[in-house]
């Protein structure tokens, strides 16, 4: 009961430092390992899949935006340019012989009528002449009604031949901006392909290093791949695994 078990460590008297004890923030430093980065990183991915035909910057290299890093090739976009192209003469040539049509009839109307307005003044100069003869009875009454027939059927006939040219013309009309709102849509997708065409050759998107560039000569890349990376070297960070306990007492300085 009364044996002393007070335990104790022995150190250097040099190595000891006494302070007062004094009430203050109390710092608590860790070391931890880090790795010096990039500020950012611009992952590089394939906009359009093909066959790597060129690689003209190395891994490692410097680029600025825009500047062309590889090359890939793909026929399939090459032979649908073609097609579109294609499909796009095939229609304006239907287009322009809709219109060398719609303008002839227009003018084989014109003639008609032209012809009907000529038909109806004759018919109507025999009717009025054979109204006066029907009342001295020097015609028979047949021949009057018949002259009073033909000219209704050339009214009529003329009254058709004015709604047919309306209805041709709105006809004809809707037909047209039909045709062009197909043009302008195959123009606009002949555009797209040939954009297509432009995503072969794999561009820089931001100033930088080229910090990893993974596909070889030959390579096939399909669609949304990554192909490498560009660092950002304006500014770098450190990158550091930090222990869960000091994670809510951690501050940038």
């Amino acid at each position: 009961f009364f044996t002393d078990r007070t335990s104790t460590y022995r150190v250097e008297k040099d190595k000891l430092i006494i302070e007062t004890i004094i009430k203050d923030q109390f710092n608590d430093y860790i070391t931890v390992p880090g790795t010096v980065e990039p500020i950012s990183t611009i992952f590089l991915d394939a906009q359009e899949g093909g066959r790597v035909e060129e690689i003209l910057i190395e891994e490692g290299s410097m680029v600025k935006k825009g500047d062309i890093i590889l090359r890939l090739s793909n026929p399939d976009l090459y032979l649908n340019i073609l097609d579109s192209e294609a499909q796009l003469a095939e229609k304006e040539n239907f287009l322009r012989n809709t219109q060398v049509t719609m303008e002839q009839e227009r003018i084989a109307i014109k003639r008609e009528l032209i012809n009907l307005k000529y038909d109806i003044e004759r018919k109507e100069r025999t009717y009025q002449q054979n109204s006066e003869l029907m009342k001295d009875n020097l015609i028979s009454k047949e021949e009057f009604i018949r002259s009073k027939e033909d000219l209704d059927m050339a009214r009529s006939s003329q009254v058709l031949f004015i709604e047919r040219q309306s209805a041709d013309s709105l006809f004809r009309s809707v037909q047209v901006e039909t045709i062009k709102a197909n043009l302008d849509n195959m123009r606009k997708n002949l555009a797209l392909v040939r954009q297509r065409v432009e995503n072969l050759n794999v561009r820089a998107t931001i100033d930088g290093q080229l910090g990893l560039l993974v596909p070889e000569i030959g390579q096939s890349i399909s669609r949304g791949a990554n192909m490498g990376q560009i660092n950002v070297l304006t500014s770098y960070k450190v990158s550091a695994q930090i222990d869960e306990h000091y994670i809510d007492r951690v501050k940038t300085q």
